[in-house]
């Protein structure tokens, strides 16, 4: 029998995490908004988060701390050292560093010497000017970029959402239809922000700032400086334009100054950050290509095992869900299968995310096939990676590689790694990683030459994180991070 005062213990000791996860999510406020210093937890967002949700990502750990999660306590106190410092404006993660010291056994007395020394050059940073920037086109990716712009906009001092470009007549119903459109989604939820309407601007007040909404039938037609925008960074999230010489239509307007597509480009360089982002020039290039959803998960991953292994060929199959591309109901379509109705429907459809992997990774041209399935889901898709590798390996080295990809180097943005065996679709709804290696699933044949991996993402919003921090690398926002 359980007695009563074991009982009440238990609770006491819960108050006392949700009393110190409350002082955690104070400092990573106050290092946020004051000071422009983001706080994560293993790549997880740390800003405008519950109690309940700090917590229960400290007890989602076990994958990246040998099965002993990092406790309330011990970031607590990582916290209140780095609060201490005079930083400039950087992205730490947290995790990493209590990881770290933990590891090293580093005593409540020396904490402050150890964050400081780790964090050696954070004082410094390369500066930079705030950018403007414009979303042309405000659907399914629009709105989400309009979210996380809005939400880390850091003071001011990185991107700033000046404008959101509709073709349809801006009124105060058409306000109010895309201001309620960015407050609720079915998908992802309620937007954690304000959101209010100012017909006689023609603009949405997001947090207090004035982004501007204007309607225009074709990019020439815009002049930004109008509405004392400069330089502006356009992300084209419509679509229409695909090619160099469309896009580069926006470069007509006053104010404009380079484009971001977030959708495979021709013609342009097309870019996964983290992969290949140093392949470019933002000085000198004009016009940019965010490559697909699917090319974003699959590259990190491509790219972690052929360092390691080599990958000889290989065919990906997508499992992925279904778009505003496809009918509701059974109706004509221009491509094959995709006109019957996708929430009913498996549909076999091409992808060009084998072909694409070659514009990121040219060391794989031609190794890779690759076709898809669109499922009735609407969100979050899966990525099945069979392998052919140069080098023989096991179930357990394969994960290896893939755990220390995920905890170290440069993809570390881009790579979560689960051990969980339960994780489905709907689990990786609002998971800002490019990729989600699936370890349990994980299958290598018995020569140990084949490698089957499965790579979940979220095709919506993973991506979109990959797409501003693409935005941030052209605009010139260079921050001290600590992964």
């Amino acid at each position: 029998m359980i007695q009563p005062a074991a009982f009440e213990g238990e609770i006491k000791s819960y108050k006392d995490k949700q009393n110190k996860a409350v002082d955690f999510i104070k400092i990573v406020s106050d290092l946020w908004f004051n000071k422009s210093i983001e706080l994560v937890l293993f790549r997880n967002q740390l800003i405008d988060r519950r109690v309940s949700v700090i917590l229960n990502l400290h007890q989602n750990t076990t994958a990246l701390t040998n099965d002993r999660p990092l406790h309330i306590d011990e970031t607590l106190r990582v916290a209140e050292a780095v609060h201490a410092l005079h930083l400039a404006p950087s992205r730490i993660d947290i995790g990493k560093l209590t990881l770290k010291m933990r590891e090293n056994r580093i005593s409540e007395d020396e904490l402050p010497d150890f964050v400081k020394n780790e964090l050696l050059g954070a004082d410094k940073h390369e500066s930079f000017d705030p950018r403007d920037v414009v979303l042309y086109g405000f659907g399914r990716i629009g709105r989400l970029l309009a979210r996380e712009l809005i939400s880390k906009a850091g003071g001011g001092r990185q991107l700033r959402l000046r404008a959101i470009v509709t073709r349809d007549h801006i009124d105060a119903d058409t306000l109010r239809k895309r201001a309620t459109l960015l407050r609720n989604d079915s998908i992802h939820g309620d937007f954690e922000g304000e959101v209010e309407i100012d017909v006689q601007k023609n603009a949405l007040i997001m947090n207090g700032t004035t982004v501007y909404m204007i309607s225009a039938a074709s990019p020439e037609e815009i002049d930004y400086t109008a509405y004392g925008i400069q330089q502006a960074l356009i992300l084209d999230n419509t679509g229409a334009y695909r090619d160099l010489q469309q896009l580069s239509r926006h470069l007509l307007s006053k104010g404009a100054a380079q484009v971001l597509l977030t959708a495979p480009g021709k013609g342009v360089p097309n870019i996964v950050y983290g992969v290949n982002e140093n392949s470019i020039d933002t000085q000198t290039t004009a016009i940019f290509s965010a490559a697909s959803c699917t090319t974003n998960a699959i590259c990190p991953i491509l790219d972690v095992v052929h360092a390691s292994l080599g990958i000889e060929s290989g065919h990906i199959e997508t499992i992925h869900s279904y778009t505003n591309d496809q009918n509701l109901v059974d109706n004509m379509h221009k491509k094959a299968r995709r006109g019957r109705a996708a929430a009913l429907n498996m549909v076999i459809t091409e992808t060009g995310a084998g072909s694409a992997v070659a514009k990121v990774l040219p060391p794989l041209a031609g190794k890779l096939t690759s076709n898809a399935i669109r499922v009735p889901v609407p969100n979050g898709s899966l990525a099945i990676l069979n392998l052919r590798l140069r080098t023989e390996t096991s179930v357990e080295a394969i994960k290896g590689i893939l755990r220390k990809g995920a905890l170290e180097g440069r993809l570390v943005e881009q790579i979560r790694y689960s051990d969980n065996s339960e994780l489905v679709s709907s689990d990786i709804i609002g998971t800002t990683a490019a990729s989600v290696v699936d370890a349990p699933a994980t299958i290598v044949s018995a020569d140990g030459q084949h490698a089957i991996l499965y790579v979940w993402y979220d095709n919506e919003y993973g991506y979109t994180h990959q797409v501003m921090r693409l935005a941030r690398h052209i605009a010139g926002v260079r921050r001290y991070t600590y992964y």
